[in-house]
């Protein structure tokens, strides 16, 4: 086991991050340790990279430095003398809420939102380097046969699927209206679609993003740039009058949450995903919510582990195929190209995964050109050639 490894750090209280030399973590008793294959950016990644008031806020400066990143696929090492369940070899993902068994919550079974909950990437080191160590309770162990670029976005799919499914919920044969187009509004796209939703809108402003999410099964992309479209009358005359079912905020923005307050049907469902900012967002309470007998449903993280047991099944089931979302692919060591993707506006970036090793990059590469040669999708590398070979007119993926 190496005493030193490579990187992403946030090391001080201003926009962006370092690729340094650090010391591989300490192996606690009932802690596994990780080598790295893959890892994908956040949104919450985002917030810290260019340190904004959330990330001032919740991490501030007292924390730095600190290695960035949570979403992570990996083989363990070397497990703790503690350690029961996972063992060396094991091909893991991560649970990024390390829970607390002496919480309220966690005794009721409610771990993902403990009192003294701990995230990875925020309250402590993350996975953005070449070596990550997590505690055994946290560890998913993975299908060898999944791609580690796909089972390092397992943690984001699976919030879509909590706020999609919430506790059991029956959904086939109803509609949902989706609120936001980034990576985790898109791998709900793709749920609506394998759970049987006969109607499914996803409402965005990045035309980039709404043709994936046409790729995952959207009935209906609306973009918000359009006024030539009045959302809430399309999505009433869609459901016969009644609006959607089941609304899902994955953005956060006041305006999205008063839309799609208004699009819900008396009687439905609304998971509240995305985190505003921090100025207050006014709803009708009474009109709004009370008298239409709204169900609000709060989202923070998955439920452990049901939410990951579902995302597995869904994923070998070949129900849903996620690798239109994942759009770009770079070297660990070239985070800041993954970060400058992911960060980009106009949007032209679904998901992002990053690798410490070249060889597994080549390995993704040779999937994705192999699966991907279809009209629509391009290889960066060599994207002329391509566009004349497969008659190939538009570009929608960038590998690093």
């Amino acid at each position: 086991m190496p005493q030193k490894m490579k990187a992403v750090v946030k090391t001080r209280p201003q926009p962006g991050a370092e690729w340094l030399e650090v010391n591989v973590p300490e192996l606690k008793p009932d802690w596994v340790m990780v080598k790295v294959r893959a890892a994908s950016i956040c949104g919450t990644d985002v917030h810290i990279y260019e340190w904004n008031s959330w990330a001032v806020d919740r991490i501030g400066s007292q924390k730095l430095p600190q290695i960035l990143g949570h979403e992570v696929a990996g083989e363990v090492v070397e497990a703790g003398p503690h350690c029961k369940r996972i063992k060396a070899g094991d091909y893991i993902s991560a649970e990024t809420h390390i829970y607390d068994p002496g919480d309220l919550q966690t005794m009721l079974g409610q771990f993902h939102i403990g009192e003294r909950m701990k995230i990875v990437g925020v309250d402590h080191d993350g996975c953005f380097a070449e070596y990550f160590a997590l505690p055994e309770s946290v560890c998913w162990v993975n299908d060898k046969s999944i791609p580690p670029e796909l089972a390092a976005v397992q943690e984001p799919m699976g919030n879509a699927c909590y706020a999609l499914l919430g506790e059991n919920a029956d959904v086939a044969g109803k509609s949902a209206a989706i609120f936001g187009d980034g990576p985790t509004a898109l791998f709900a796209a793709g749920l609506a679609k394998a759970s049987g939703l006969t109607q499914i809108f996803v409402v965005g402003m990045s035309d980039f993003a709404l043709n994936i999410a046409k790729k995952m099964g959207a009935d209906h992309t609306l973009n918000i740039s359009d006024k030539s479209v009045n959302r809430l009358e399309f999505i009433r005359d869609q459901t016969g009058g009644y609006g959607a079912d089941i609304v899902l905020d994955m953005v956060g923005a006041p305006a999205a949450i008063e839309e799609g307050m208004k699009v819900i049907r008396k009687g439905g469902r609304y998971s509240a995903f995305g985190v505003p900012p921090t100025t207050p967002v006014p709803v009708d309470y009474t009109n709004g919510i009370v008298f239409r007998g709204i169900q609000i449903n709060g989202i923070s993280g998955r439920k452990m582990f049901d939410t990951w047991y579902r995302v597995k099944n869904f994923l070998a089931s070949g129900r849903i195929d996620i690798k239109p979302i994942i759009t770009h692919l770079f070297e660990l060591k070239d985070y800041a190209k993954g970060f400058e993707a992911a960060m980009g506006n106009p949007r032209q970036c679904g998901k992002a995964v990053l690798f410490p090793d070249p060889q597994e990059l080549a390995a993704a590469k040779n999937q994705f050109l192999a699966s991907w040669l279809t009209p629509g999708f391009v290889w960066a590398d060599n994207r002329s050639a391509l566009r004349q070979q497969h008659h190939i007119s538009t570009s929608s993926i960038t590998i690093g």
